[in-house]
């Protein structure tokens, strides 16, 4: 597997806490989000929705189809290895796509507040559906190969069960220039982009805050509201919040593979606490799926409303 998706030993072996309550929460996130009237522009609702959606296939994928059956029912039809090699490869294509939504949307805000003449262009609906569109194809087609890289672990009956990386993965030059691809795409290079994005973002933002300021003479005293830099406030916000969690939850799987990187150490040859340590890290990447759907909730008022009706309405 990638070194960011090599599970440490005894990583299934963690009971699961409430399998289906996330999914469905994602999925109520989605169909609130799609009806619009949340209090964002069209085009940012199709990022949000579709973020949403390659969240709700990370979850389901790795959580639902990998994790849950290997604890509660081993030795079932998705243990198979022809079925969890399209899983693995499955949950490759979700994480990618999951990420590299964050960083189009990042980018999207960023010409929505930083380059006023392409925005009439570039921030519409449907130039949002063909970057979303492309970007999922793309990794779609990079994950393919990734289908070969597992052999079965036993055979019962003639029949191939469970999957383990072959041991040419590791040292055949395909399959490394591979690997460290997959490495830099997901998540070095979408960390970089963010946090430029982001950087550039602010710049911009303290220089507009400061020319308006001495343009409406607030400078001199005087208090007007500015409907324009409110509703670039929000946009901020939502930016900053998302991007934030992104970096914050994924920190740990970059230190894990910065550290494999120096010390050259095999996975299986971790120390307790280190092993610990990148377990925390895996965790914390599946819970970076699971956490926009609070984020909309902390950060759009009307998507909190009806977010809160929908739950009252389920539980009544």
């Amino acid at each position: 597997m990638s070194r960011l998706s090599r599970q440490p030993a005894g990583f299934a072996k963690y009971p699961l806490r409430s399998p289906r309550l996330v999914p469905q929460v994602n999925f109520l996130a989605i169909v609130i989000l799609s009806q619009g009237k949340c209090g964002v522009s069209p085009c940012t609702t199709r990022y949000l929705v579709v973020m949403a959606a390659a969240d709700l296939m990370v979850v389901f994928i790795d959580v639902i189809l990998r994790r849950f059956p290997s604890y509660y029912y081993p030795l079932c039809f998705l243990d198979i290895t022809p079925v969890c090699s399209v899983a693995g490869a499955l949950f490759r294509a979700a994480r990618d796509s999951s990420v590299w939504f964050t960083v189009t949307f990042s980018f999207d805000r960023f010409v929505t507040i930083c380059c006023q003449k392409l925005k009439t262009k570039y921030c519409t609906e449907k130039t949002a559906t063909v970057v979303l569109a492309t970007t999922c194809t793309l990794f779609c087609l990079k994950n393919i190969p990734f289908y070969l890289q597992y052999e079965p672990r036993m055979i019962i009956n003639n029949v191939s069960f469970y999957c383990q990386t072959k041991s040419s993965y590791f040292t055949e030059t395909q399959w490394v220039v591979l690997d460290w691809l997959d490495t830099v795409l997901t998540p070095l290079l979408p960390f970089a982009l963010i946090l430029l994005l982001n950087a550039v973002t602010v710049r911009h933002i303290l220089t507009t805050i400061q020319v308006r300021k001495r343009l409406k003479g607030e400078n001199k005293g005087e208090n007007r509201r500015d409907p324009e830099m409110e509703s670039r406030k929000k946009s901020v916000i939502l930016l900053f919040t998302i991007s934030g969690n992104f970096i914050l939850l994924w920190s740990i799987i970059v230190l894990h593979f910065l550290y494999y990187v120096i010390q050259g150490i095999n996975t299986a040859d971790y120390p307790p606490l280190l092993s610990d340590f990148s377990k925390v890290g895996y965790m914390l990447r599946n819970l970076s799926c699971c956490t926009n759907t609070f984020i909309y909730a902390a950060t759009l008022p009307r998507f909190r409303a009806k977010f809160s009706n929908a739950v009252k309405s389920l539980l009544t």
